[in-house]
Order: C-alpha cells, then sequence, then structure tokens
C-alpha cells in the first residue's frame, strides 16, 4: 500500500513511522520517498490499521495513489 504523510520531513521521521509500523507488523517492510512523503508499506495489515498506527505517534496519513 502507497500512503501520504505530510509531516514526514527528516531521518527522526523515518525512524518515528518505521518503528510504528514495526509494532504493529514485525514482517513489514516500508520504503521511504522522502521527497514526495510518501511511504510504501507491504504489510498483511489494513491501510486503516497501518493510518491508525502513525495517527498514535502524530502522523496524519491517507492512501496515496
Amino acid at each position: 500500500m502507497k500512503l501520504y504523510v505530510p509531516e514526514m520531513s527528516c531521518g527522526h521521521c523515518k525512524s518515528s513511522i518505521g518503528a510504528a509500523i514495526a509494532g504493529l507488523d514485525g514482517a513489514a517492510t516500508v520504503e521511504f520517498d522522502m521527497d514526495a512523503r510518501k511511504i510504501t508499506v507491504a504489510t498483511d495489515k489494513t491501510s486503516a490499521e497501518v493510518i491508525d498506527a502513525l495517527d498514535v505517534i502524530g502522523f496524519d496519513a491517507e492512501v496515496a495513489d
């Protein structure tokens, strides 16, 4: 799934997002496009579950095209 994370702007953001997704699904993989502020997540979880996990740590996210 691809998600747009508008507040993602630095390495700390990247680390926090990666940790939140790993906490949700330890087998998930995340690819980051910092310039576009998008992530690609490979997981068995739903997009709603991933978005909720990011919301808990203070990041708004939405499904990206």
